[in-house]
């Protein structure tokens, strides 16, 4: 079977009318890690491919040639939490997100190892030159087949054309935003000898500096919008605060259709409350994150493998507060805990840090878990979710806690 027939067999992408909200997200989008993925798009015979994120299915409600032209792509890859979360909503989550500015390094660094040549097409005058020194830098080897800016340099189609073919690329990759560039492989990806064309949106301003690139605790927790926020607020701000409600909102209609009315409800109100709080608190967040950066050594975040509704693991997000070998040296201070039973607490726990005293004081080190409520892993209320630990040494009636979603407040 064809890469063509493998992933639009099943395609059922949302139809660029008003009323019509988003259908299968797992049927129309690749649901691979990104190594599966590399491969797939670097195997033999010819691909256009399109990465989608939230703004690119907003412009697929109003635009109807932009539609056109991601149904009739080869491959449609995840990009970005927006999309990640949706895909939640509707019951089918996806494997893995994978936004171009993390792939198309992956992918050219796999590209210099093959041989295969690539040509830059796109940006403002000198960013796809720039990008190309940049992953020559980081890629000895590469093989750059041309480059072209997205401008003056883009206005003759044919001359493009003509310039890519010449070049003997292998790859040709667009970046001219959505959705022009979609659109120009749309009308143009068949006249090019490439067997790999894809638009990659910003991914040359990342790569070549002009935009600088999210800290990795926020990609990690899958808030990079919110630094691009802060960063091109004016560009960004109709397309995050009102964009990404609207595409979440429609997503949230799907799954009506699949999901019963209590549920709905509880995960609606969930989703609302959480993705206000993480919007309106960002700036703290920020402080938070940075505070905890500066009074020790370690990531600002601490990740833990907690149990959550019926038995599943999940790896919960805080702010971490204490040093960062408490794990090792738990053992040594169970005696000292204020709680009997169980569940570990004590006020005057050695490992914790003079910053982490403050944020714990008023809750602060759970925030993060707001984003465990957006992945659907957590609620807002519910019971603390436990280690799995204590969750071994639980009585049989204590078993019924797993039969809800942890949450972030304890059981009130």
């Amino acid at each position: 079977m064809t890469l063509h027939a493998q992933f639009n067999q099943s395609f059922d992408l949302v139809r660029p009318v008003r009323q019509t909200y988003i259908s299968s997200l797992s049927a129309s989008l690749v649901d691979m890690n990104s190594a599966d993925a590399i491969s797939a798009l670097l195997s033999p015979g010819r691909k256009r491919v399109a990465f989608m994120n939230a703004h690119c299915f907003n412009v697929m409600a109003r635009d109807r040639q932009y539609a056109a032209a991601v149904q009739s792509a080869d491959m449609l890859l995840p990009d970005g939490s927006g999309v990640a979360i949706a895909s939640k909503l509707v019951g089918k989550p996806l494997t893995a997100n994978l936004n171009g500015t993390d792939l198309i390094p992956e992918l050219v660094a796999q590209a210099a190892k093959t041989g295969k040549s690539i040509y830059l097409f796109g940006g403002t005058p000198g960013t796809a030159e720039a990008t190309a020194r940049a992953l020559v830098f980081k890629n000895p080897g590469l093989r750059i087949a041309g480059t072209r800016d997205g401008f003056a340099q883009a206005a003759d189609d044919n001359a493009v054309i003509a310039d890519i073919n010449i070049s003997g690329a292998d790859i040709v990759l667009v970046a001219m935003g959505v959705p022009k560039q979609d659109l120009w492989l749309y009308k143009n990806a068949h006249r090019i000898n490439a067997d790999l064309t894809m638009g990659v949106g910003a991914a040359f301003d990342f790569i070549s500096g002009n935009v600088p690139r999210a800290p990795k605790v926020f990609r990690k927790v899958g808030c990079e919008w919110i630094w691009r926020l802060g960063v091109e607020p004016r560009r960004m701000a109709n397309r995050y605060l009102v964009g990404n409600v609207s595409f979440l909102a429609r997503s949230a209609m799907q799954g009506l259709r699949k999901a019963s009315k209590g549920a709905i409800a509880r995960r609606s109100l969930d989703i609302a409350i959480a993705g206000s709080a993480a919007l309106i608190l960002s700036p703290l967040l920020l402080l938070a994150g940075l505070a905890v950066k500066l009074d020790s050594e370690g990531p600002a975040l601490f990740r833990q493998t907690r149990v959550g509704k019926n038995g599943r693991n999940f790896e919960i997000l805080k702010f971490r507060s204490m040093c960062v070998d408490a794990e090792q040296r738990r053992k040594e201070i169970l005696k000292t805990s204020d709680r009997e039973g169980l569940c570990f607490k004590s006020k005057t726990d050695p490992r914790i840090t003079r910053v982490g005293r403050f944020i714990r004081r008023f809750s602060i080190d759970e925030l993060p878990q707001l984003i465990n409520v957006l992945r659907g892993e957590m609620s807002i209320v519910g019971p603390r979710p436990a280690l799995p630990t204590e969750v071994d040494a639980y009585p049989v009636r204590a078993l019924g806690r797993l039969a809800v979603k942890p949450g972030i407040t304890g059981i009130w």
